[in-house]
């Protein structure tokens, strides 16, 4: 399974299809468990935009993603450079929020939570990351907070 969830990662237009939904105000859908992100390029300044799967969502205003691909997605990267974003999750669209990368032991945390609440995924995923990574690689996790943000950040 891990073999093919990753050459389906590798599928630029499989991974991309989502985006359509969530551009169509139609992300509840996906009830919470996935996400749009909207980020800006590191380089270019340009808006991009990334589905990616919720590891855990504590409160309505937070939501923490994985990088199966580790710290060298470009996703990754351009919230690093650029912690402004938006979010579009459930029935909110485009919502501005702000990323904070967790260190190795808040994710590590999120990670064992993640792993108790849905073992079949979490092995799924660690599989994945494995495949995709590696042996022994560490999964970043990002925090997006929806709290406190004025409408144009």
């Amino acid at each position: 399974m891990p073999n093919i969830a990753a050459a389906a990662m590798r599928s630029r237009r499989l991974m991309r299809a989502p985006i359509w939904l969530f551009r169509a105000r139609l992300g509840f859908l996906f009830r919470g468990r996935f996400v749009l992100l909207e980020h800006r390029g590191r380089t270019s300044g340009k808006p991009r935009y990334v589905v990616l799967e919720t590891v855990e969502r504590p409160d309505p205003s937070t939501v923490y993603i994985a990088s199966g691909f580790g710290p060298k997605a470009q996703w990754y990267q351009n919230l690093l450079a650029e912690p402004r974003c938006r979010l579009s999750i459930g029935r909110r669209h485009r919502a501005p929020a702000l990323a904070r990368p967790l260190d190795d032991e808040q994710a590590a945390e999120v990670l064992t939570r993640y792993q108790k609440a849905h073992p079949k995924a979490y092995d799924t995923l660690s599989g994945l990351v494995e495949n995709l990574q590696g042996d022994g690689a560490t999964v970043p996790i990002v925090e997006l907070s929806l709290r406190g943000l004025k409408a144009g950040s």
